[in-house]
Formats: structure tokens, sequence, C-alpha cells
């Protein structure tokens, strides 16, 4: 791969290129024949566990062989979604219950649950994952996409809050914890669902979250988006704030989450916009920006 040493990010020639070199990484080596795609590879690309998978993985997988598909219209690129939505439904999904396993061991064509707890923040990216499955021509996806919508519904909205619970047991008993991660992904989950299938009701949940976290939550937080908050939605300071282990509920505010939210509330006003998007993204990028920059 012949990278260039000081890339162009505001190339579209040069991030279509940047996308590709970024897929031929995992093209074809994470293809497992028997079910879904590896999950963990050393620096030169070596797989060095063939069993584990993750809930996350498994659907970005989807995603991304849709995305590539979409570039390039490779047709083996549409293979790669199909291999990767069907082993989320058959090795993941619940058949009982609906819901998602986080973590599963692949073996002999069998997946065993290794952690059962059902996240918001998965389903956030099972929805994801259908929604682009729906724009590559599978039919099933926009049914899938919905049925989990659904389920997401019943489980983890608190109309009260107008926000997304954050974790559940196996049979859905919820935990105290709220967090704005597994909403800041359900939002985008919803802009590309309604992208994929025009049906209003995901981009008004988007809408919902992106004020109900942005706005109203941020000022709880000195007008920024603090990450952790107990079952009431009061911020929670301390949660985490001695363990540095949780990559996916760290202490403190996420820079990489404030530029994030820019970017949702810019795709949402493509679609419904809203005199607070903006200036609201403007506020936030910068806030990111000032703070991780590394002059």
């Amino acid at each position: 791969m012949n990278i260039p040493a000081t890339p162009d990010f505001r190339s579209a020639d040069f991030l279509r290129q940047h996308i590709r070199w970024t897929m031929a990484f995992y093209d074809p080596r994470a293809l497992d024949a028997s079910g879904g795609m590896y999950h963990y590879y050393l620096d030169d690309g070596t797989v060095y566990d063939q069993r584990t998978r993750h809930l996350v993985n498994a659907t970005r997988f989807v995603i991304t062989h849709a995305m590539l598909y979409r570039l390039t219209g490779a047709a083996h690129y549409l293979g790669g979604v199909r291999h990767a939505v069907d082993f989320l439904r058959t090795a993941f999904r619940d058949p009982h219950t609906g819901g998602y396993a986080w973590m599963i061991d692949w073996h002999d064509g069998k997946a065993t649950v290794l952690d059962g707890t059902r996240h918001c923040y998965g389903m956030a990216f099972v929805m994801l994952a259908y929604a682009h499955a729906s724009t590559c021509g599978i039919e099933s996806a926009r049914d899938w996409l919905a049925e989990t919508f659904a389920l997401t519904e019943k489980h983890f909205w608190e109309p009260a809050a107008g926000l997304y619970a954050d974790e559940a047991t196996p049979d859905w008993t919820l935990s105290p914890y709220r967090g704005q991660n597994a909403n800041m992904h359900a939002c985008e989950a919803m802009i590309v669902a309604y992208a994929a299938t025009g049906e209003a009701r995901y981009i008004a949940r988007a809408e919902c979250l992106a004020h109900n976290i942005t706005c109203r939550q941020a000022a709880l937080a000195k007008g920024l988006v603090w990450e952790h908050y107990h079952q009431d939605w009061s911020v929670d300071w301390d949660y985490n704030l001695h363990d540095k282990s949780n990559i996916f509920r760290p202490w403190g505010y996420q820079s990489g989450h404030l530029t994030e939210w820019a970017k949702l509330l810019l795709q949402l006003d493509t679609y419904t916009p809203a005199d607070w998007h903006v200036p609201r993204a403007m506020e936030l990028f910068a806030a990111g920006v000032n703070t991780a920059w590394d002059t």
C-alpha cells in the first residue's frame, strides 16, 4: 500500500482510497467459512483467537462490507454482508427472547454464550447493521431492523427521560446504570435506518435522543456531554473514576464523543433541519478539538 506521508483528509478521492486500504487488512483473511468473521488480530494480520466473537465486532463487519459494496459495487463485498448478517442472526440472537448475546464462543459451527448481558449499545449496532444491510438490497433486513427497534423500545426505552436505559440481564431486568454512549449510537442507527427505509419514526427518535443528550443532559454537565448517569439520569461524576480498564465506559468527558455528536447533529440536520443543530454541533466540535488536539 502506497500511503502518502501527509494524507489529505479533505480529499474525497483520498478518503475513498483510505476506506479501501482499511478494508484490505481484513479482506479476505477475516472470513471464517464456518460462520461469521474472525475478530482478533495481531498487527501483521495473524488471527490470534479464532473462537471468541463480540457482538459489536460482528455488527461492524456487516457495516464495513455494506459500505465497501456501495462504494465499489464488488459482488464479493455483498457476499460478505450476507455472510456476516447471517452469522449475527444465527449465532448471537436468542430466538426465544429476541435478545443478542454480548459475547460468544464459536466452535465446530456452534455458539456458546460467554456473556448473555443485553446491552442497548449492542442493540444500537444491531439496528445499524440491519439498516446498512437493507441499503444493499437484503430485503429481510428491513423487517429485522423493525423487529430490533421494537425490542429496544420495549425493554430499554424510558418515556419520562426520553432516552434508553443501558443494560439488562438475559431476562431483560434493567441495571441502575444509565449512559449517553448507547443513546449516541442509537441515534446513529436511527439516522441510517431512516435513510434506508424512509420511515419517519426512526428520524423522530434520532431527533429526540440528540436533543435530550446534547442539550438537556449537557446542561447538567457544564454544557458538554458527560458519559455516566444514575438511574434518575442525574450526573454520576465518579463512575469508573478509578477504573482505567473499561473501554466501553471510561470515566470523564470523551473528546471523541463530542466530535461524534457534532457529526450526528449535522447528519440529522440534512434530514430534519432545526435551528439548534448546527450551532450545537459547532460548540461540541470546538470543545472536542480544543481539549484533544495535539499541536
